[in-house]
């Protein structure tokens, strides 16, 4: 699949999803998260996704990662890639200390158990975990998680890369390092698609972004243009 003269990486071609509920509110019991949703993401690129609180971000993110199967429509990758969706704490297994968990993705990621062991010192270095890496990920604050995933998905070379509000949670410090590395991944081509709040970090590092609203896409294209749409929005 081509977008022009960029290579499409991921795309959704008119995804809905519906959930089933037994409240009232919900017409014929069915609440809409997405509606007949399509968007395609390029080699290269860094994509932001904005929008209110349950206009279906996450949802998105899910789909794309192939966690969650639309209610119709078709998600496709490129075959032959590697996608991995970094959220707080997501796949981690809370028996398992850090260091069995950053070992544990990179090899669902792709990686060989050789490879795998040889990002782990660089992981633990980066995240900051300290003698906390070894220890069980249940007695991890949420900050601490994000470190983890984030540091893990960023050292393992996934060729997708899918981020769900990490670099809004932690410390300030580890804030800044987390966006410079991410920019240093984003001049090194790497695919990443990208949900946050934080209008300055979609300003700063995404090349386009995507607004949605009430299920659909409101707006799409330059994140200048997109972000004053998100606001319009009241």
């Amino acid at each position: 699949m081509s977008g022009g003269d960029r290579e499409v990486m991921l795309a959704l071609e008119n995804v809905s999803l519906s959930y089933h509920s037994s409240r009232k509110s919900f017409d014929h019991g069915s609440h809409h998260v997405l509606d007949s949703v399509s968007l395609q993401v390029y080699e290269g690129e860094t994509l932001g996704i904005i929008g209110r609180n349950g206009v279906g971000k996450s949802t998105m993110l899910r789909l794309m990662a192939g966690i969650l199967a639309p209610t119709s429509g078709k998600v496709w990758q490129r075959p032959g890639k590697t996608s991995s969706l970094l959220t707080i704490g997501l796949g981690f297994r809370p028996d398992l200390s850090g260091r069995d968990n950053a070992m544990l993705a990179a090899m669902l990621q792709g990686a060989s158990a050789r490879q795998a062991r040889s990002y782990l010192e660089e992981i633990k270095e980066f995240s900051e975990l300290g003698d906390s890496f070894e220890e069980r990920v249940k007695t991890y604050s949420s900050g601490m998680l994000a470190r983890l995933g984030f540091t893990t998905a960023l050292k393992t070379h996934v060729d997708i890369l899918l981020i769900d509000e990490v670099l809004s949670v932690g410390d300030a410090q580890f804030r800044e390092k987390a966006e410079a590395a991410m920019k240093s991944r984003i001049s090194s081509d790497q695919t990443v698609v990208f949900v946050s709040h934080m209008e300055g970090q979609v300003r700063e590092i995404c090349n386009r972004a995507v607004c949605l609203y009430k299920g659909a896409i409101l707006a799409e294209g330059d994140p200048a243009d997109v972000l004053k749409a998100y606001n319009d929005i009241g």
